[in-house]
């Protein structure tokens, strides 16, 4: 759940950038390289329709960080139970003992 909340921020990021780089700072903005458009919407309600766009984006962020902290504590907790599995499987089974490079090794004897 971690990451698909991640991937849906990026997203509203991306979409973020993308509507503040439409924005013009003297009010301009979309509405200027459209001249048709302007007949629609007028100039003031593509900016009014950025102005809300970039902010819903920012909250939607906001909101989705807040909800991923939850979700990156419960996986934090999964990491750890996982890694406990792991070392008592490994400290239940001794590791094989070799023998010294310097004694040759002795094959056990067996009655014939």
């Amino acid at each position: 759940m971690f990451i698909f909340l991640t991937i849906l921020i990026l997203l509203a990021a991306i979409l973020l950038i993308l509507l503040v780089v439409i924005q013009n700072s003297k009010g301009g903005g979309l509405a200027s390289g459209f001249s048709s458009s302007n007949q629609i919407m007028g100039v003031r309600k593509t900016t009014d329709f950025l102005e809300k766009g970039t902010w819903w984006l920012a909250c939607t962020i906001a909101v989705l960080s807040i909800v991923s902290t939850h979700f990156l504590h419960s996986s934090v907790n999964e990491e750890k139970q996982v890694l406990e599995v792991i070392e008592q499987t490994t400290k239940e089974q001794p590791a094989p003992q070799l023998p010294n490079l310097g004694e040759t090794p002795t094959l056990p004897t067996t009655p014939q």
